[in-house]
């Protein structure tokens, strides 16, 4: 059986690939954890903000020598972009679900993700969790 190849117009109507944005976060995540600009990132690799973003927007994929570049820049080894994926089956990966991608793109989303870990108390992280979980769940949250 052949494979059909992948075309701009299948592209276009899928979005980005899930494994492009899944590097794109990582991008993003180790960027905000050590406090970097996307400014001060994209002078560090030699592009223009606005390419930087599109990189952890996944709207443009990353090259490998640009990937290689942004390793150095931000401190970590080129396998940290693809921490995370887990293999769903012949290779195809399964990276954070949209919710999650857009929780994590914001700066709430960061510092929250940044500072729950640091919460040693896993009673304490419960209760944090029980407590978001029942405010999600009241009505005057959907009006606020």
């Amino acid at each position: 059986m052949h494979r059909r190849m992948k075309t701009s117009h299948d592209a276009e109507t899928e979005g980005p690939n899930p494994v492009d944005r899944h590097v794109g976060l990582r991008i993003r995540m180790r960027r905000k954890e050590l406090g970097m600009s996307q400014e001060r990132l994209a002078e560090a690799i030699g592009l223009t903000f606005q390419q930087v973003q599109k990189y952890e927007r996944a709207t443009n994929r990353v090259s490998a020598s640009k990937l290689f570049e942004m390793a150095r820049a931000l401190q970590t080894s080129i396998a940290y972009f693809y921490e995370g994926l887990e293999e769903a089956g012949a290779g195809e990966a399964s990276p954070p679900s949209d919710e999650v991608q857009t929780f994590l793109m914001s700066h709430d989303g960061m510092e929250l993700a940044h500072a729950f870990p640091r919460i040693r108390q896993a009673r304490v992280r419960r209760r944090i969790l029980d407590l978001v979980r029942a405010v999600a769940e009241t009505p005057e949250t959907a009006e606020a």
